[in-house]
Parts: structure tokens; sequence; C-alpha cells
């Protein structure tokens, strides 16, 4: 193994470290964080309970935000300590700990740098990710399972609780559709990039000729709803249906109609939801989605505006974003970042970051690309 040009990396760790919190504003991180904590320490705090969740959720982003970046500056520290110490005593040993930890802090600072790509108006909020499947018959069905158990694995991965909103199932296998909520800090800022269209390529096991089949699957992401985004819906602008919730094969799984379609008349979205035990409780999830759904695409209203008005003629993300290959070769590439990996049994298995992180600096420098043609 080469020789490790301690001092150089360490200088070259200090000096994106330094860009990282920059960016972040540490200064204006710790303003906050004691701000918020003296707010938090009122005596009359819980007299208004809406306004005291909003303090101590904020306080406890900004303590984990100023935590993440005092530790990793303490790791770069503690980093020249260990090679000093190996150097001073002639201890291999401690050199090879040094250049683990190296390495280690290089991925720590890339996952950093990211994250402060993360600045759009709803990216730190909690995810509701639905997947949908589309054409290809069994196979999208299917397809739409396998990537419901890529996500539910990535976020298991990372210590994300998770809770299954719906389920629609397919009758011979899969699913038709299934919305599940990502409870993690910058979960949707996160998983925004992979929302569009997924192709699957692959010798169906459905086709008893064992022919390929293309199969596609739509995944889309929003945020979670506050109590503070002001986005009230009239009881006229919706529809709402009962049903009996259904499981695998539609089999029925309880006998009373506590299942709710909720459509918003206007718009024309959809929200289901079975996953829960009572009509009431499902009718608050299918009202909060919906409200999720309607705030992004308002959202996406006002930036299509801005960008009509600048001028912007550029196509939005094409609706075939990625790529799964398991016949005639394996591959799964990304169409937009031209990230790939040759081992799809990883990418289903939940081992999405490096997609993940290529997508959200794509993103930034498309972002980047539109803010200096304007």
């Amino acid at each position: 193994m080469a020789e490790i040009d301690f001092p150089a990396e360490i200088a070259g760790l200090r000096s994106t470290y330094a860009s990282i919190a920059e960016v972040s504003d540490l200064p204006q991180i710790r303003a906050d964080v004691e701000e918020l904590s003296g707010q938090a320490a009122a005596p009359d705090l819980w007299d208004n309970p809406d306004e005291a969740q909003k303090i101590t959720s904020k306080l406890s982003r900004r303590q984990h935000e100023l935590e993440r970046l005092t530790t990793m500056e303490s790791r770069i520290d503690d980093l020249e300590v260990m090679v000093e110490l190996a150097r001073e005593e002639s201890e291999p040993a401690i050199l090879d700990d040094a250049a683990s930890e190296l390495s280690s802090i290089r991925d720590a600072l890339s996952q950093l740098e990211t994250v402060t790509l993360l600045n759009g108006e709803y990216d730190e909020r909690e995810a509701v990710v639905t997947i949908r499947s589309g054409a290809g018959g069994v196979d999208a069905a299917d397809f739409a399972e396998m990537l419901m158990r890529m996500y539910l694995r990535w976020a298991e991965r990372h210590g994300y609780p998770t809770k299954v909103m719906d389920t629609s199932y397919a009758e011979e296998a899969g699913m038709k559709s299934a919305t599940f909520e990502v409870n993690a800090e910058y979960a949707y800022g996160t998983l925004s990039v992979e929302a569009g269209t997924h192709r699957l390529v692959r010798i169906s096991p459905f086709d008893n000729q064992g022919r390929r089949q293309t199969s596609f699957a739509a995944v889309e992401v929003v945020p979670v709803i506050e109590s503070d985004d002001s986005l009230e819906i009239p009881e006229t602008e919706l529809k709402i249906d009962v049903f009996r919730s259904s499981g695998p094969g539609g089999q029925s799984v309880n006998t009373t109609d506590s299942a709710v379609r909720m459509t918003h008349i206007p718009t024309g979205i959809v929200v289901s939801m079975q996953n829960e035990k009572s009509q009431i409780q499902n009718r608050a999830a299918a009202l909060r989605v919906l409200q999720s759904r309607l705030l992004l695409l308002r959202q996406q209203e006002e930036d299509a505006k801005k960008k009509e008005l600048a001028g912007d003629v550029k196509a939005s993300w094409g609706d075939q974003m990625r790529s799964y290959v398991l016949n005639p070769y394996q591959m799964v590439k990304d169409l937009r970042t031209g990230h790939e990996e040759g081992n799809p049994d990883k990418v289903f298995n939940g081992e999405i970051d490096d997609f993940i992180d290529a997508g959200i600096r794509w993103r930034a420098g498309d972002r980047h690309d539109g803010e200096d043609e304007n």
C-alpha cells in the first residue's frame, strides 16, 4: 500500500470542512440554538402546544446540525493527534487505524457536503412516498413491490422509522400501488431525487416462454404537511368513498368499511388509505397526504410560473429516470446523472446512497445553471 501523505490529506479535510461550515453558516446555527433553547425553557412554553411543538422541533433540528458539524471537526482533530502519536512512537498499527479513519472521515464529509445542498423550501421535512405500477402488467406490479422493498430497506439501513399507510395489491403478484412515510429529518429532500419513472428489463418470471419483459413503475415523493402550512381544503372540493380493506389477491382483510378513498375534485388527485384501524384514522391520514400533494403541486406551479417569466424553456426531468437491467446484462443506471452500479441485487437490497448522492448533486447543478441563466 502506498504511503499516505497525512499532513496533505488532513489539510484537504480541513479545507472541505471549512467550506461546509461556511455554507451551513455555523455561527448562525449556534445563535439559533442559543435563542431556541431560551424559548424552550420558558415556563409558559406549553400554553400554546402548536407553537411549543414548532419551537422544540426546530431546536432539535438545529442541535442536530450543530452536533453533526462539531463532531466532524473533532474527528479531524483526533485524526491529526493519532498520526502524530503513531510517528512519535513508531507504531505502524496506529497508522493503519489512522488510514481507516481518514477514509471514514472522507466518506462522512462527502455525505455532509450533500446535506448542505438540501436547502429547498421543504427539504428538511419528513417524506410521503407513493409507488405505482405502470405499463408491463404483472411484471410492473412485481417491480413496484421490489421498489417499495428497496426504499424500506434503505430506510432501515439508516435507522429511519417508516410507516406503511396504504397498499393496493395486484391480483396475480406484486401491487398496484403503495404509500408509506419516512419519518426522518431531510427525508423529503433526500428522497425527492428518486421521484420519476423507473424501468425494469428482465426475463419475466411470469412468462412461461421465458421472454424478456420491460416494465415501469412511478415513484412520487411529497413532503409531510405541517400545521403551519395553511393549506385548507373546502369540504365541497372533496369526494370521499369508503370500502373494505383488501390484502394480496384482492381478499378482504376486515369486515367493516374502514378504508377511505379521497378525491380532490379540482385537481383529480386521489388518495387511498386502509392501513389504520378505523375509518376516522384512515380519513385523517388521507387528508394529510392529500394536503402534502397539493402543497407540492402549488410549489411546482409557482416554480413553473417563475421559469415561464424568466424564459426558461428547458425540459423538466425525463419520464424515465433510471433503468434496472437484469437481462441480457446486469446494470442499474441513472439516466440523469450517469451513475451506474453493476450489481442490481445490492441496489434492490437498499444500497442506493450513491444514486441519491449523485441525484442531489445533479439537481443542485441544474438549479445553479438555471439561476445563472436568470
